[in-house]
């Protein structure tokens, strides 16, 4: 089935808040970049990548994947966002634990990552994310165009432009 893509910030409903208002505010600053950002409503029983490319014909080299990841050094907790492409997988006891300067890394419990992202499981976005948090992201990712990512919620995705 295609996917019914709509400018996002005409289509709240398909947006966790924080989304929402990162992308207000993005139309602020950059209005031009924030009428490209897209978003499609999807079954939310397919927001896994591998079942949501299959079901919507997207490959997976045009899907990405934000993961929460938690660094702890000493009683120190450090979060970022890591946005890989479906086809790969995030280094987090290396090259991300490293990024944090942490001893140990790993992803965040579902229940700490939803509460705090304000997002829900399935579709966590880097978008809207705490200010400071780091996004760490592959760097392939622009030239895909477009990306598609969680968009908060289960029931949709965001095309993000890249490059090309």
């Amino acid at each position: 089935m295609p996917l019914d893509l709509r400018p996002a910030l005409g289509a709240p409903e398909l947006l966790a808040a924080p989304v929402t208002r990162a992308l207000a505010a993005l139309a602020a600053s950059d209005p031009a970049l924030a009428a490209r950002i897209e978003v499609a409503p999807i079954d939310p029983g397919l927001a896994d990548t591998v079942e949501f490319c299959a079901a919507y014909g997207v490959t997976l080299e045009a899907s990405a994947n934000c993961i929460v990841v938690a660094g702890r050094r000493g009683d120190v907790v450090s979060y970022a966002a890591c946005v890989v492409l479906a086809t790969t997988r995030a280094d987090v006891n290396g090259v991300v634990r490293k990024m944090l300067d942490a001893r140990k890394a790993s992803f965040a419990p579902m229940e700490e990552a939803t509460a705090l992202t304000e997002m829900e499981y399935g579709g966590i976005t880097p978008i809207g994310l705490p200010p400071e948090w780091r996004i760490l992201g592959d760097p392939r990712i622009p030239r895909v165009p477009p990306a598609l990512v969680g968009a908060g919620i289960p029931a949709s995705k965001i095309s993000l432009p890249g490059r090309g």
